[in-house]
C-alpha cells in the first residue's frame, strides 16, 4: 500500500527532513514507486508538486526535500498503486475547493464497491477510490453544510463519520485538511509525533540524516508529524489505534486520547 506524511505547526514550518526519510520509500528502502506528491499551504493558498515517478529517483523531490518551504499545514504521499493506472491525474494529494478553502487529502489504503458512492457536486478526474472516495466526503459535507459553519470542529466530527462509514468499504487511513486542521483517520496503520520544547535530536531511519531540532526553532514552536510509520528510531512516535482518528489544529492535538 501507499505511505502517508503530514505537517501541522503553530509557526511556518518546513518539511526537509522527514519528507527526505519518506522519498527514499518511494523505491529505495521502500515499495512505493508508482508516483509521489506533496501539498504545502501558504495563506488560503496552496502550492504542490507531483509525478508519477518513483520519489527516490526523482529530481523535484530532491529538489523539495532541499528546499526550506515554510508551511502551517502539508501532506505528501508515495504511491503503491491498487486503483487505477500509474499516471499524474491519479496521484495524491487531491485538492479541491469548499467554502471558499482548499481542502487537501490523501488516503491509503483499498476500497472495494466504491463506485457505490454518489457524488452530486464533485467528480473525480482520475480513477482511484482514493480521489473518488474525497469527493464523496466533500459532497456530503455540502449538502450537511451548505455554508461554511462558525464552529469548524463539528464539521470534522461529521468527516469523522462518514470516514467511519468508508471504512466499510475496505482499508482507509487518510489525511485531511484546509490548512487550519488536520484529521488523521486510521484504519490500521497511522503514526505521529508532537515535538516541542525542550527540542533534541532525531534521526532518520531511510537514511543517515541528523537533525537538532534545538538550533532551527524557538521555545514557542508545535510542531506534528504525522505518517503512516515512524521516520525516526530515536523518538517516541504515538500509534493511532485502528477505528480512531486525531484532529490537530496548528499542531496540538484537539481531541481526547482513544487509547
Amino acid at each position: 500500500m501507499c505511505e502517508l506524511l503530514a505537517l501541522t505547526a503553530n509557526t511556518p514550518t518546513d518539511i526537509c527532513f522527514s519528507f527526505a526519510g519518506l522519498i527514499e520509500r518511494g523505491g529505495n528502502t521502500g515499495p512505493h514507486q508508482d508516483g509521489w506528491g506533496i501539498t504545502f499551504y501558504e495563506g488560503i493558498g496552496c502550492r504542490s508538486f507531483k509525478d508519477c515517478l518513483p520519489s527516490c529517483d526523482c529530481k523535484i523531490a530532491r529538489f523539495v526535500a532541499d528546499f526550506p518551504i515554510k508551511s502551517n499545514s502539508v501532506i505528501s504521499h508515495i504511491r503503491q498503486g491498487n486503483r487505477g493506472k500509474i499516471c499524474l491525474e491519479n496521484t495524491h494529494p487531491f485538492t479541491r475547493e469548499l467554502w471558499g478553502r482548499n481542502i487537501t487529502f490523501a488516503h491509503n489504503g483499498q476500497l472495494s464497491k466504491y463506485y457505490e458512492l454518489k457524488n452530486d457536486n464533485y467528480v473525480a478526474v482520475g480513477s482511484t477510490d482514493s480521489e473518488l472516495a474525497f469527493c464523496w466526503i466533500l459532497n456530503e459535507l455540502k449538502k450537511k453544510y451548505p455554508k461554511r459553519p462558525h464552529n469548524m470542529a463539528t464539521a470534522w466530527r461529521y468527516v469523522v463519520k462518514l470516514c467511519n462509514h468508508l471504512k466499510t468499504f475496505g482499508v482507509f487511513n487518510m489525511l485531511m485538511t484546509d490548512g487550519a486542521y488536520m484529521l488523521a483517520y486510521c484504519t490500521n496503520n497511522l503514526h505521529y509525533i508532537t515535538r516541542k520544547a525542550p527540542f533534541g535530536k532525531a534521526e532518520l531511519i531511510d537514511q543517515d540524516m541528523t537533525v537538532n531540532f534545538k538550533d532551527v526553532t524557538t521555545e514557542n514552536d508545535i510542531v506534528t508529524i504525522v505518517a503512516t510509520k515512524p521516520l525516526t528510531d530515536n523518538e517516541s512516535w504515538t500509534q493511532i489505534m485502528p477505528g480512531t482518528h486525531r484532529l490537530f489544529k496548528y499542531g496540538v492535538c484537539v481531541t481526547p486520547d482513544q487509547r
